[in-house]
C-alpha cells in the first residue's frame, strides 16, 4: 500500500543515517521493523530482485613502469582470456635489495615460462645468469640497474647467456665483461628470438655476441653499446652478430670502439636503421659497419662516421669474407656519411669474391669530408651529395642534418622501393638514443 511504501522510505532513510551507530538496541529494534515491513503487502522491498550487481567492464591490468610507478595497460583478447580462466596470467618476479630474491643468479634459476623479472635499480656484482625459459621480460624499474661483471662470467661466455624462446630485455645495464678467451659479451645469444631495448653495454670484449644459426633473429633499439676495452692484439666488437636469420638495429648509438668494429653482422637479412654509429674523437675503431659474409643489407637513415685516429680507412664494408648466403643485395639510402680522417673511403664493396655480383644501390646519401665511393657495377648510383661540416646542423659532436634553408634539401628524387620494402626514410635518429 502507499502508507506501506512511505514506512519502508523512512525506515531506510533511519538506516542509512544510523548504520555506524554503536548502540546495538537500537539497531536490533530496527532490523525488527524491517522484519515487520517486509510481512506487509505490496512493500518495497520485495520488488528488489535476488541477485548480485553486474561485473563491471575490463579495461587492462595494473603494471608497474619503467619509473616504478603503477599504471594500467590496455585489454586485450589474450588478458581478456586470462581473465576468465582460458590461461594463467603473466606472474611478476621482483629481483633486488629487500625482495625475496636478491640476485640475478636465482632469478634465472626460478624463472618460469611466461615471467615477468622486474629488476630493481641497483649494482648487482658478480651475479651471472643463464636465461633458458620461453616468453619471458626481463625489465629494470626505475633507474637502470646496472649488471657488473665482477670478473664472474656464465659458462665463461657472458654476464648473462640467453638460450631461451622468445625473450625481451629492457632497460638494464651491462659492464665489464672479460673471459679467457677474450669475447667476454654483455649478453650471449645462443637460441631463439631476443629482443633488446632501452639497455646499455659499456666495456664489454663484446656487447652482444650471437651463435651461428639461421633460427636466430636479434632485434635491438633505443640501446648504447660504448667504450671497447683497450687490449692491444684484441678485436672487441662493439656489436657482433653471427651467421642467424634476422637482425634489426633501430634508433641505438654506437661510441669509442678500439680496433674491432662497432657494428659487425653476418645475418641473412639486415635492418640497420636510423642509427648513429660514430666513433667519436677518443675512438679508433676499425670498420664502423660491416658486413663480410654479404647477405641483403637495408642501411638507411643512419648518421655513421669515423674518427681521424681509426684503424681502417673504410667506413662500410661489404663482402670482405665473400659469400655465406643465396641472396646478396646492400640497400644505403638517405645515410649522412661523415670521414674525420684526411683520406678513406664512405663505402668498400668486395664484388670479386661473390660469383655473380651483388646488387647495391647507393642513394641520397650525404658524404661530409673526403673518401671515396664504390660505385657498383650492378645496382643504382644516385643522388648522392657533398657537403662541408659547416652546412650540417651538429648532434653528439658530429654534423647531422642539412640547415632549414639548405639548398641540398629537395635536391633528390624519391629512392622508392626495394622488393616490398620503401626505402624512403620515415624517422630520424634522436640523440643521444632513440628515433
Amino acid at each position: 500500500s502507499r502508507s506501506s511504501l512511505l514506512v519502508g522510505h523512512k525506515l531506510l532513510h533511519v538506516w542509512k543515517e544510523n548504520a555506524v551507530a554503536r548502540n546495538s538496541v537500537y539497531r536490533n529494534v530496527l532490523l525488527a521493523l524491517f522484519a515487520s515491513v517486509a510481512q506487509l503487502p505490496g512493500n518495497v522491498f520485495a520488488q528488489v530482485p535476488d541477485k548480485l550487481p553486474q561485473a563491471p567492464d575490463y579495461h587492462g591490468e595494473i603494471r608497474r613502469g619503467a619509473d616504478g610507478k603503477l599504471m594500467a595497460l590496455p585489454a586485450s583478447a589474450p588478458a581478456a582470456k586470462n581473465r576468465a580462466g582460458d590461461g594463467a596470467p603473466k606472474s611478476t618476479m621482483v629481483v633486488g635489495s629487500g625482495e625475496k630474491i636478491t640476485t640475478l643468479t636465482e632469478a634465472a634459476r626460478l624463472a618460469k615460462d611466461g615471467e615477468v623479472i622486474e629488476i630493481r635499480p641497483g649494482n648487482y656484482r658478480g651475479q651471472p645468469a643463464i636465461w633458458t625459459q620461453k616468453d619471458l621480460v626481463i625489465r629494470g624499474i626505475g633507474e637502470r640497474p646496472v649488471m657488473l661483471a665482477d670478473g664472474q662470467s656464465a659458462e665463461g661466455k657472458a654476464i648473462w647467456v640467453v638460450r631461451g624462446g622468445n625473450i625481451r630485455s629492457e632497460i638494464v645495464e651491462f659492464r665489464g665483461a672479460r673471459v679467457a678467451d677474450g669475447n667476454g659479451a654483455g649478453i650471449r645469444f645462443e637460441k631463439g628470438h631476443l629482443t633488446v631495448h632501452a639497455c646499455r653495454f659499456a666495456d664489454n670484449e663484446m656487447g652482444i655476441l650471437t651463435a651461428n644459426s639461421a633460427d636466430l633473429s636479434l632485434e635491438i633499439s633505443d640501446s648504447e653499446f660504448v667504450n671497447a676495452p683497450r687490449h692491444e692484439g684484441q678485436l672487441h666488437h662493439l656489436l657482433y652478430v653471427g651467421a642467424i636469420g634476422k637482425f634489426v638495429l633501430r634508433g641505438s648509438r654506437f661510441q669509442n670502439g678500439y680496433l674491432g668494429h662497432l657494428v659487425k653482422s653476418r645475418a641473412r637479412e639486415n635492418h640497420v636503421l636510423y642509427n648513429m654509429l660514430a666513433d667519436g674523437n677518443e675512438g679508433r675503431a676499425s670498420y664502423e659497419l660491416e658486413f663480410p659474409n654479404g647477405g641483403v643489407a637495408y642501411v638507411i637513415g643512419n648518421v655513421i662516421g669515423q674518427s681521424a685516429g681509426t684503424d681502417n680507412p673504410s667506413i662500410i664494408s661489404y663482402g670482405a669474407e665473400g659469400q655465406r648466403w643465396p641472396e646478396n643485395a646492400l640497400y644505403l639510402v638517405h645515410n649522412t656519411l661523415v670521414n674525420d680522417m684526411h683520406a678513406g673511403s664512405f663505402l668498400t664493396v668486395q664484388n670479386e669474391k661473390f660469383p655473380v655480383g651483388i646488387e647495391v644501390w647507393a642513394i641520397n646519401n650525404l658524404t661530409v669530408g673526403n673518401g671515396n665511393f664504390f660505385q657498383p657495377a650492378q645496382g643504382r648510383f644516385e643522388g648522392n651529395r657533398s657537403a662541408s661540416r659547416a652546412e650540417l646542423i651538429e648532434y653528439g659532436r658530429l654534423p647531422s642534418r642539412l640547415t632549414t634553408v639548405s639548398p641540398l634539401r629537395g635536391s633528390v628524387r624519391s629512392p622508392g622501393s626495394a622488393g616490398v620494402v620503401d626505402l624512403m626514410p620515415n624517422a630520424e635518429f634522436t640523440y643521444p638514443v632513440g628515433s
